[in-house]
């Protein structure tokens, strides 16, 4: 850890990345693996399917910076493959008709787990030419995740976990032993990758050498998986300006990474939280807050919520959405007693049963997620009254509402109501339009994170 104390690059850069973004004839395009990967960005729309006419929308978007929801988390490799294989063949495609070129980011989750490499090596051999490396810059601030020394943590205070040690290590589909990324590397690609080829690209390299030394390193590299180390904003700035040289340079990437480097690497820069006078609260009926998410922090966060808040609490058994007659009687009441409480103004929260019920192969647990997933879908497909407002929590919960629940094809981030939680503006076809969507991922935020969004959002701003 002697690398954190070296002090940053001197230099702020995303002027200069931006201007270079803005001057390619050429989009970054984000994949994203569920909706919570918008949690550090701002103004950009997110595209929820991919079929030709909508990816000709998506290149004529005055945005440079585009995403594209795949939900592929909670798909099986092959599926994910499948959806990388459609989607990059499309962009292909009307890529050679407008002329505008395209740089690929596979935006997975903070704490490794995803689909990798099956995603990624389907979208370098949909790509159809030769891709140099794959760049792994998994640090996400917002979350407390950096990268030190190539091992990735979760710092919470002054404390410094490797993320092998944390509870995400041991996720029932993604599970992984190592916290060091080039182990990691060697781990899931089941030795075809050793950690001993991994280039790696230190915190003193990019505090002490500034991207000119990024750029050497990389053009001078045969390595196919590269990891970047970052514990700052600052140290993805350097970064990403000696990754855009390397690429203008005639180097080919495929990035997968976390949701801050989208952001340096667009060259935007951060706003600031939104405000209450950014959502529209005129209405009379609750909010509606719905929570999958099974991780622990989501569990506390649940907790805190029931405790101390007036919300009117509706638990769906798992074991119950499970067996199709239990379910439909299950849903039939809630869904009654949802669009009565929204209608007298109070705050409904749902969320699924806490006991997580495993089975033997990662397959049949992403089925558990998906029949739960769907039973809060037809909630929401069926839900009469508009909320004021939509929390989704977790990544799963959150993509199927919005694209299945709630029709989305099209949405503006807006920006975040917490750090690391973005809040979306659904488009004129959604079911409820011009609904505040708040993505809240499973991971992120502090005990009281949930509560404090919800009382906040109780109250109309005085704009007076």
């Amino acid at each position: 850890m002697e690398s954190m104390k070296l002090p940053l690059w001197p230099e702020s850069l995303v002027a200069q990345i931006h201007a270079r973004v803005q001057a390619a004839k050429s989009k970054i395009i984000v994949l994203d693996d569920d909706p919570t990967g918008t949690q550090t960005v701002h103004d950009i729309p997110v595209y929820t399917d991919w079929s030709l006419d909508t990816i000709r929308h998506l290149f004529a978007d005055p945005s440079k910076l585009i995403y594209i929801l795949t939900n592929s988390r909670s798909l099986i490799a092959s599926k994910a493959e499948q959806v990388a294989h459609e989607i990059t063949t499309a962009l292909n495609q009307v890529s050679l008709e407008s002329g505008i070129g395209f740089t690929l980011i596979s935006r997975s989750d903070s704490t490794l787990r995803g689909h990798f490499p099956a995603e990624v090596d389907a979208l370098a051999k949909a790509l159809g030419k030769p891709t140099d490396a794959y760049v792994l810059i998994p640090a996400f601030f917002e979350g407390g995740r950096e990268t030190i020394d190539d091992v990735h943590y979760l710092h919470q205070g002054d404390v410094y976990t490797p993320v092998n040690e944390t509870p995400f290590a041991k996720d029932a589909v993604f599970g992984y032993q190592n916290a060091n990324l080039k182990a990691w590397t060697e781990e899931k690609t089941k030795d075809r990758v050793k950690a001993s080829e991994v280039l790696s690209i230190s915190l003193e390299t990019l505090r002490q050498g500034g991207p000119e030394r990024v750029f050497n390193q990389l053009m001078a590299s045969d390595s196919k998986v590269i990891v970047v180390n970052a514990a700052d904003y600052r140290d993805l700035e350097v970064a990403s300006l000696g990754l855009i040289k390397a690429e203008a340079a005639g180097k080919t990437y495929l990035y997968r990474t976390a949701a801050s480097f989208v952001l340096t690497r667009a060259g935007m820069t951060k706003r600031s939280l939104l405000s209450l006078a950014e959502f529209d609260l005129s209405s009379k009926n609750g909010g509606l807050i719905i929570v999958g998410s099974h991780v622990p922090l989501s569990t506390v966060q649940l907790e805190h919520v029931l405790n101390h808040t007036d919300s009117y609490p509706i638990e769906l058994k798992v074991p119950d959405l499970l067996e199709p007659a239990m379910a439909k009687d299950l849903l039939a009441r809630a869904l009654k007693d949802t669009n009565k409480v929204l209608s007298e103004g109070r705050d409904v929260i749902i969320f699924t049963s806490r006991e997580l019920i495993k089975r033997e192969s990662a397959e049949a647990n992403l089925a558990i997620s998906s029949a739960v997933s769907q039973s809060l879908v037809s909630l929401l497909k069926n839900l009469t009254t508009r909320p004021k407002y939509l929390i989704a929590k977790g990544g799963i919960t959150s993509s199927d509402l919005a694209t299945q629940g709630l029709g989305v094809k099209k949405a503006i981030v807006k920006g975040q109501i917490l750090a690391g939680i973005p809040v979306w503006s659904l488009g004129k076809e959604a079911k409820f339009p011009g609904l505040d969507y708040i993505v809240f991922p499973g991971n992120v935020g502090n005990a009281n994170s949930l509560t404090e969004i919800i009382v906040n959002l109780k109250h109309e701003p005085n704009n007076s």
